[in-house]
């Protein structure tokens, strides 16, 4: 998923990750250390701006001051004359704005989404709304956008490449909010932006703020990993408490073998926030109908695309179209390996057998063709990956890879004790490059999924001066136990890299102006770079290097090794279809002006899956995504994997996947440019050529 606001939120699939002693951890080990910078040897971090001890008086302080200050400098630029238009007062001024007020800006409504104070929470909500009600003023100001124009006419053909794109966005943008058009349809659009912030936040807050959870007996929890049954809170009657949150729903939903209990879960997860999203979702649907047709987009997808790599709805529609029907025998065969499977789990248990795969069969059917027909052992596998060797081994490799070095900040000002905080600094000239947060384990009203955060643009500011860039992981693994580290299942640490990967990209982006700084490159685009990096997770040699046995540090054996790595292309039809049914869902819902969320999710799901919705639900009503900037985007996931694909094994299979000059070649013609170059560019420069579909293909089990 991606965007809240003003930073961006970029996620994947379902996450999580760090452990207490992480510190001592990784300083009892070498390979490329990572230093600490203990308190007492530093004043602060250099450059990082961001602090962590507001108070809910000071957030609404902060928002008083930050909207006056950034008014008063719009309003002065919009008193300029003709005479006085020149780049220093005019695009110089605007960006050392813009980046100041998003360093700000993220710093207040960041709270919302981790701050164990839930008074706190409250007001980055509030601060949330209120600022962003100020982004549509100031984005809707007509006086600025002719200010704009003169610039261009004046001098915009002889600005650098980079300013130049600048000032063309910022008036493409204010042609998108209709400042071209008559105050009357200036102010229908204003209305409806700002209407749809407050509703965007408000679905956000709704999932967030969810905490359900159902009681189960130890043996209608038959099944699940001794590990994840020690986790579980118990009520006074001894029954254990499972709640919504990742960490537990995912385990059962795999590994209970209970039909009644995995339906009871899915039923649960899937009308979370129900009645509030659903009747949200459908309201922003029209409003986003409504703002297309005023601005002469016949949908709101079209609207969207028209600053995307796909341009086009019907290239995307094609390009869905496609994929389904390559991928469509493929689910077939998986299908019916599932029924075979569920009809001898019922003979076995004695539960009845329906003949179907029912959306609560689905996850769990998947985890058994692994295990039986590749022969995966989850549970085994985790016992390889505690968190500790997995962090260590992530952080060497992307220091490795990129040319970095990583300091842990002992001490630093966090959110929460379980937060680390490390400075990057380049491996070559030792100059600092940002900092990044690690906010690994859940907490109640925190975010529920795996996301970077970019807190701090990384830009030129005031005085030619670079700002660093600061990012945060958030995400959402298990704890440790009494008796037992923190351990991931292959998936969290694929989810890990991926993650990871969108902080590297916030950090080791040199774009100058904010708005092109870390990912905010075409959304379509965004999730390539993270992708690309997922494939770590399934090379041998870099697997060896972020495991080991918790308990002996002995390596993964061969015969859990190779089953692994065989089963990348496990469940291919089945998991990629469900993406296309995601990313169909986006597109239909998004290309009209009025939909049932429920019927159409229920009809694309038949006709995709060949599984209908469970009744009584709607996962629409939790997809973050819709109401997180991806809205008529999520096609993006799959769109993305193309160019993913391609990088890596034109590349870094060919040449070697620690091999540092192609880790350079990456880091400085993927991340380094941010969103200063089209992607289509970056692609080219990197691979020497177009991107190729093949590997993608390839990469999803199909023949080309």
């Amino acid at each position: 998923m991606f965007v809240v606001s003003y930073y961006r939120v970029v996620l994947s699939r379902f996450s999580i990750i760090v452990c207490k002693d992480l510190y001592s951890y990784l300083i009892s080990r070498s390979c490329l250390s990572i230093h600490t910078i203990s308190r007492r040897n530093r004043m602060s971090c250099p450059g990082n701006r961001m602090r962590w001890n507001l108070t809910p008086s000071d957030i609404h302080m902060e928002v008083e001051e930050l909207t006056k200050k950034t008014k008063a400098v719009y309003d002065s630029v919009a008193t300029l004359t003709s005479e006085q238009i020149d780049y220093d007062n005019v695009i110089r001024v605007l960006a050392e704005d813009t980046a100041e007020y998003h360093t700000r800006r993220n710093l207040l409504d960041f709270a919302q989404h981790v701050s164990p104070d839930k008074e706190l929470r409250e007001a980055s909500v509030a601060a949330d709304k209120k600022l962003s009600e100020f982004d549509v003023e100031i984005s809707m100001r007509e006086d600025i956008f002719k200010i704009l124009l003169a610039a261009d006419n004046k001098f915009g053909e002889n600005l650098k490449p980079e300013a130049k794109r600048y000032l063309k966005r910022l008036l493409k943008l204010g042609k998108r909010n209709g400042l071209h058009l008559s105050e009357e349809i200036q102010s229908q659009i204003k209305a409806i932006k700002k209407t749809m912030s407050d509703l965007c936040i408000d679905f956000s807050k709704n999932l967030n703020e969810e905490n359900t959870t159902l009681e189960f007996t130890a043996e209608e929890l038959e099944g699940l990993p001794l590990d994840i049954m020690k986790g579980l809170d118990k009520t006074e009657s001894g029954n254990f408490k499972v709640s919504l949150k990742y960490p537990h729903y995912f385990p059962c939903m795999k590994f209970v073998r209970n039909p009644n209990v995995r339906m009871k879960l899915e039923t649960a997860f899937n009308s979370r926030c129900i009645k509030e999203n659903t009747a949200i979702l459908e309201q922003l649907i029209t409003l986003r109908q409504k703002q297309a047709n005023l601005l002469s987009f016949p949908t709101h997808s079209a609207f969207v695309l028209d600053m995307r790599m796909a341009k086009d709805p019907n290239r995307v529609a094609s390009f869905l179209d496609d994929l389904q029907r390559k991928l469509t025998p493929l689910k077939e065969q998986e299908m019916c390996l599932f029924l075979q499977y569920k009809k001898e789990d019922c003979e076995k248990n004695g539960f009845p057998y329906d003949g179907t795969i029912n959306m609560w069969d689905l996850r769990y059917y998947m985890t058994r063709a692994e295990e039986r027909k590749y022969a995966v052992e989850q549970n085994k596998l985790k016992e390889y990956f505690p968190l500790t060797v997995v962090t260590k081994g992530l952080l060497d490799i992307y220091q490795e890879l990129l040319s970095l070095k990583f300091d842990l900040i002992e001490g630093a000002e966090v959110w929460h004790p379980d937060v680390t905080l490390y400075s990057v600094s380049d491996k070559a000239t030792g100059s600092l490059i940002g900092y990044f947060y690690l906010d690994l384990f859940p907490r109640e009203g925190k975010y529920g999924h795996a996301a970077c955060f970019g807190l701090q643009p990384g830009c030129i500011v005031r005085d030619g001066v670079r700002q660093v860039s600061v990012a945060a992981m958030v995400a959402n693994f298990s704890k440790p136990t009494s008796d037992q580290p923190s351990l991931l299942t292959h998936d969290e640490v694929e989810t890990y890299f991926h993650e990871f990967g969108h902080v590297m990209h916030q950090i080791c982006a040199e774009a100058e102006f904010a708005l092109f700084s870390g990912t905010a490159v075409e959304r379509d685009f965004v999730e390539a770079p993270s992708q690309m990096l997922e494939n770590w997770c399934w090379e041998r040699e870099s697997l060896a290097r972020m495991s080991s046995h918790y308990k002996n540090g002995s390596s993964i054996p061969d015969d859990l090794l190779v089953p692994l790595l065989n089963s990348r292309k496990a469940n291919a039809g089945v998991f990629n279809l469900r993406q296309i049914l995601l990313a169909k869902f986006d597109q239909t819902i998004h290309t009209t002006d009025q939909a049932s969320t429920v019927k159409v999710f229920d009809e694309l799901s038949q006709k995709i899956l060949g599984i209908p919705s469970t009744p009584c639900t709607n996962m629409s009503a939790s997809f973050g995504h819709l109401a997180g900037g991806y809205d008529a985007q999520y096609y993006g996931y799959l769109w993305s994997e193309v160019f993913s694909a391609d990088m890596f094994y034109s590349r870094f299979k060919v040449e070697g996947i620690m091999n540092p000059k192609v880790g350079l070649d990456y880091r400085s013609y993927i991340l380094k440019p941010g969103g200063s170059l089209d992607a289509e560019e970056m692609i080219h420069r990197f691979l020497g050529r177009d991107p190729q579909p093949e590997a993608f293909l390839q990469s999803k089990g199909l023949q080309l």
